[in-house]
């Protein structure tokens, strides 16, 4: 019986990825631990890395990064609601100015950014037209 709780107080780390919905499929969370996006305590994990309760984990996704600590070690897929109870995600506090400014921030590089990649499309070459002429 000794052996069958150590066992259960460790899982592979890209089983747990997608246990806890932190990833949608296994594959997902095995290629991005084999780009080194996940970090176990510090230090790029492999995705048959042995995870226990008390790490801490590192994910990068979309230039963000973003922490966890495990609270709970699973066998098997759970709910999404039971999934939110295996990790406690670590926000940094920021100060309301700085907040301020990274949601202005944030608005003004969704605007900048184009709608489609490649060629403008028929209104945006309108409007590209328009915007030309006005000066005069």
């Amino acid at each position: 019986m000794g052996s069958e709780n150590s066992s259960e107080k460790t899982v592979r780390l890209d089983k747990w990825l997608k246990f806890s919905r932190l990833f949608k499929t296994r594959a997902l969370a095995t290629r991005a631990c084999e780009d080194g996006k996940v970090k176990v305590n510090d230090i790029k994990s492999k995705p048959a890395r042995l995870l226990k309760i008390g790490d801490v984990l590192t994910i990068k996704r979309k230039s963000k990064y973003r922490t966890f600590d495990v609270l709970n070690i699973v066998q098997r897929s759970i709910s999404n609601k039971d999934a939110r109870e295996l990790y406690h995600e670590r926000t940094p506090e920021i100060a309301e100015t700085s907040q301020g400014l990274y949601e202005l921030l944030q608005q003004w590089h969704a605007e900048g950014r184009r709608k489609y990649k490649g060629r403008p499309t028929k209104k945006e070459r309108r409007d590209m037209e328009r915007f030309r002429e006005e000066p005069d």
